[in-house]
């Protein structure tokens, strides 16, 4: 995983964001068409932002481009923040979620010095609750119809996972 994102205009993440159905359940807004290139768009980086950061999930055989993941919402009070990542079709079923959620959890951990780690996912997506379960995290609660996605409402899972409970090598 890098910490810079893809060039905005590469072939790779026009693919990933042009994947309107897993934008759509991954993010907190809806999907829209960006212009290749745009100053505002997905994957630009902008480092002076605080509150997030973005990563490119990349193969370490090749570096090819995988997906993004980023740690949103820091709260520099509380120390928390929340973990989402996306990964291209191609890119499923690998384990990379698992490894991913993984190197999160260390940077927000170690690097930031962060206390909790939140994620909230819908309640379909096995594979996202998987990989949160492997690095350790804990099922908090279930808000129902809470997330549009796609034309109707569906339930969210809420995990939590504390730095006391947090083990590295928990995924392996």
């Amino acid at each position: 995983m890098r910490s810079a994102q893809a060039p905005p205009g590469s072939r790779k993440a026009l693919l990933l964001h042009g994947d309107v159905v897993t934008h759509s359940r991954a993010q907190g807004r809806p999907w829209r068409p960006v212009t290749p290139g745009a100053e505002d768009g997905p994957f630009t980086v902008d480092d002076t932002d605080r509150l997030n950061a973005p990563f490119s999930v990349v193969e370490l055989a090749g570096g090819a481009l995988a997906g993004s993941a980023v740690l949103w919402d820091t709260d520099t009070h509380d120390r928390s923040a929340h973990i989402g990542l996306g990964l291209l079709p191609s890119a499923r079923g690998k384990g990379y979620g698992t490894d991913v959620v993984g190197v999160l959890c260390h940077y927000g951990f170690v690097v930031r010095g962060l206390h909790r780690l939140r994620i909230e996912t819908p309640a379909d997506n096995t594979a996202m609750l998987r990989a949160a379960e492997r690095n350790g995290f804990v099922r908090e609660g279930v808000p129902r119809s809470s997330a549009w996605v796609m034309g109707e409402f569906l339930d969210e899972v809420l995990l939590g996972l504390l730095a006391r409970d947090w083990t590295p090598d928990t995924q392996r």
